[in-house]
């Protein structure tokens, strides 16, 4: 089973801890990599958002300057909002870095959790599936064959045209899915493999979802394909210090996110659910940590998971010492 992290780049202000710069946010998350690999991490993921509380409007790019910094870790956007994207440029970026990175590089597409880039690039929200739909096809067909001839609606037609450079091997594509099940069987569908967001609720209200997934890879005729998780979670050494040190900032996030989409304020009530063995965090000491992802793969059947812990942001001394301990405590243990 695969094990690693994932960030947003965060740079808001969180209630123990002053905004920091984006150029310093972006310079912590190149160390949070390099330490990730060298505890012996698998996989570390960059999302792309477009608004001031988040560094990384461009993860191929941060991601290549993680390449230049780490030697095997697999290097992921998490997620490459493809609806408001161009699949042509896309593909050219991360066939880039995957000849940069000897072959680490992965795409996960999808639609975006957030809609900020849709006005920013031209594009109508009244077309929010129609684009991903689309747009995930012209890339599936340009990783298929150098030369594509192809047409849309939503971009100019490709007639015969190459896009280049080619990376050595086929580039893995994934597709990020946050709940949905017409999104779970297309990837499905598609034989693509899945990655599931699961920030809320109990992870095994999930499970119809991963078998979603697998009835339609069999019913696509393709052969299994890897399912996996990304949560928010903080590791420390006691569970209680895990949760007085994650608190703070992981409700100041989630608080200012529901005043955007209409959610109840985060209190400890709610927290101390949501951190508890049912619940969608994955916060504690090593054991329990290691505990509740065993549960996740043993529930949903998942190959991969993602922690996130930079949430808020979290101070980068605290990411930094979950990354250490999701590595050499949690990691072991879940390996055995």
């Amino acid at each position: 089973m695969e094990l690693g992290l994932t960030t947003f780049a965060e740079v808001g202000a969180g209630p123990q801890n002053a905004a920091v710069s984006p150029r310093e946010r972006l310079r912590n998350l190149l160390e949070e990599v390099a330490l990730a690999e060298e505890v012996g991490l698998d996989v570390y993921g960059v999302g792309e958002h477009h608004r001031a509380d988040f560094a990384a409007s461009a993860p191929a790019v941060v991601l290549a300057a993680a390449a230049a910094r780490t030697e095997s870790i697999t290097l992921t956007s998490a997620v490459t909002v493809l609806s408001s994207d161009d699949p042509v440029r896309v593909f050219e970026e991360f066939a880039t870095l995957d000849l940069i990175s000897g072959g680490r590089a992965e795409v996960m597409a999808g639609r975006g959790s957030f809609t900020e880039s849709f006005p920013l690039f031209g594009y109508d929200l009244a077309d929010y599936d129609d684009l991903f739909v689309e747009k995930l096809g012209l890339l599936l067909a340009i990783r298929d064959s150098e030369t594509v001839t192809w047409s849309g609606r939503h971009r100019a037609a490709l007639d015969r045209q190459s896009v280049h450079p080619r990376p050595e091997r086929p580039l893995p594509i994934w597709v990020g899915v946050g709940g949905n099940p017409e999104s779970v069987a297309r990837a499905g569908l598609l034989g693509l493999p899945m990655a599931l967001a699961i920030i809320g609720g109990s992870p095994a209200r999930f499970a119809p979802l991963a078998d979603l997934h697998r009835r339609a890879v069999a019913e696509g005729g393709h052969r299994p394909q890897p399912i996996a998780v990304h949560a928010h979670g903080y590791i420390a050494d006691t569970e209680e210090q895990a949760a007085a040190e994650f608190y703070p900032s992981y409700a100041a996030a989630m608080t200012g996110l529901g005043r955007e989409r209409g959610w109840a304020p985060m209190n400890p009530q709610s927290f101390d659910g949501m951190r508890g063995p049912g619940g969608s965090l994955i916060l504690g000491n090593p054991e329990q940590v290691a505990e509740k992802i065993i549960d996740m793969r043993e529930t949903l059947g998942i190959e991969r998971f993602m922690l996130h812990p930079s949430v808020g942001p979290l101070p980068h001394d605290r990411v930094m010492r979950t990354i250490e301990l999701l590595g050499t405590k949690v990691a072991p243990l879940v390996r055995q």
